[in-house]
């Protein structure tokens, strides 16, 4: 299916950017994406957002992106799946029961659970990308709650998961072999003490207690559980960077940590500290504190709370036992005709929780991917796609910016909150091609305005 435009005459602001294409995603939703590319062919693949439909892509030629399957991961239609890897001709999927957050509530709620699978779904797509083969399902061995949230997949034999685990609070981090993707075996696990219920006389597991603002400062791992050579980066929420070392895959080992609570991340925000991203082939970490999206919210909701500042970070790893935190990014660039003073209001008449989501992640075994160690590809809740030049670690450039189209009414009718532009996860391919999706839109691409 062709790419749809229907987007063309509306209101988007772009600096330094230049539009390729648009599609619509024949209706679907979709969270994070994936690429892979064969021979010369680009493929894209879409995790459902709060569904099992994941929309494949085939984006050679990236202004008309074209739908060429949906694949289900499940015939419940409540199952979510939400997070996608691709590597060495293997699609990996996230699975999960899911909590989402509560429009109504302002918090967050367990919905769904036990109806659907907690784990991973490998497929192989090196023999047919478009028509992906089921060769494997690892459960986590919950039944309700998360499931697997975040994972990397770099190729190889390991997934680094970020997964809840009986008598665990909250995320850990897991490790599977899938050498035999049939047979995928945990090999290895990592937690902080604290989430250990089990070692408590005076705590329960309950893997399905809501996940509200107060559990959200936790320790958890949001992940991904970042890997290079030996080293892990884990964004671990209300903790912080953590720094572990997998010499031994069976036994990781923590090295250091960095925690940036109470003076960043804002009480009604997402994921304390969401994702720690290795430079490529530097010794730097760019940290990030999630936002959230204000169509969850009302100013009655928050109640006028100042909302502390939730931002990306730069911070050196060169000592992995004693990380520093050298640079703040800077705020992002609001277009001179904008109709908002700044995006912490953006029509909330009051300071939401304004922040980054999903950043761009380059990773050594996907040359299909941009590796560009200076560039920062991120994309804000309300502050649409921004682009960095970190060359520099401590004097960090805004170059680029497209904030898309608001889209026309609320598609999630339990959402109270003003209806805007909300950009959520992205893809750089090695062509310099940006692939962004929406929360409540299709999927969008562009490219960098390079200088001559």
């Amino acid at each position: 299916m062709k790419a749809k435009r229907r987007f063309e005459n509306e209101k988007y602001y772009m600096k330094n950017m230049e539009f390729l294409g648009f599609h619509d995603l024949d209706g679907c939703r979709i969270f994070q994406m994936a690429m892979h590319s064969f021979g010369e062919r680009y493929y894209l693949y879409c995790a459902g957002r709060g569904n099992p439909v994941c929309p494949i892509l085939d984006v050679t030629d990236p202004q008309n992106p074209v739908l060429v399957n949906k694949l289900v991961v499940s015939d419940n239609p409540k199952q979510k799946v939400g997070k996608i890897q691709a590597a060495d001709g293997l699609l990996i999927t996230a699975l999960s029961c899911g909590a989402s957050a509560s429009a109504t509530a302002g918090a967050y709620r367990q919905e769904n659970c036990g109806d659907g699978q907690n784990g991973i779904a490998i497929y192989d797509i090196a023999a047919d990308p478009v028509h992906p083969q089921l060769l494997g399902v690892w459960d986590n061995g919950i039944i309700g709650a998360n499931g697997v949230h975040r994972f990397c997949y770099n190729g190889g034999r390991y997934v680094h998961l970020s997964s809840d685990c009986v008598g665990f609070e909250g995320m850990i981090y897991r490790i599977l072999d899938i050498i035999d993707p049939a047979k995928p075996v945990e090999v290895g696990r990592w937690w902080l003490p604290e989430q250990f219920v089990d070692g408590y006389s005076n705590r329960d597991f309950d893997p399905q207690a809501p996940h509200n603002p107060e559990y959200m400062k936790k320790g958890w791992l949001h992940g991904p559980p970042f890997v290079v050579k030996d080293k892990v980066y884990c964004g671990y929420a209300g903790e912080g960077l953590v720094i572990l070392n997998i010499q031994d895959i069976t036994r990781p080992r923590k090295l250091g940590q960095l925690r940036f609570q109470p003076l960043f991340s804002s009480y009604n925000a997402g994921a304390k500290t969401h994702t720690a991203l290795p430079l490529p082939g530097r010794e730097y970490v760019v940290v990030t504190n999630e936002g959230e999206r204000f169509a969850w919210f009302t100013k009655e909701k928050l109640k006028g709370r100042p909302q502390a500042l939730n931002n990306l970070h730069m911070v050196d790893v060169s000592n992995p036992q004693d990380p520093v935190l050298i640079a703040e990014f800077p705020y992002p660039e609001v277009p001179e005709d904008f109709p908002f003073p700044n995006f912490n209001d953006m029509g909330l008449g009051c300071q939401g929780p304004f922040g980054p989501h999903n950043i761009h992640e380059p990773m050594s075994n996907k040359p299909w991917l941009e590796q560009r160690s200076d560039r920062v590809y991120c994309c804000y809740f309300h502050a649409g796609m921004r682009v960095y030049d970190v060359s520099d670690p401590y004097y960090i450039k805004e170059i680029a910016y497209f904030i898309p189209p608001d889209p026309k009414e609320h598609i999630i009718k339990t959402n109270v909150g003003p209806c805007i532009a909300t950009t959520e996860d992205c893809v750089v391919d090695n062509r310099g091609n940006i692939f962004l999706d929406t929360y409540q839109d299709g999927l969008y691409v562009v490219r960098v305005k390079e200088k001559d």
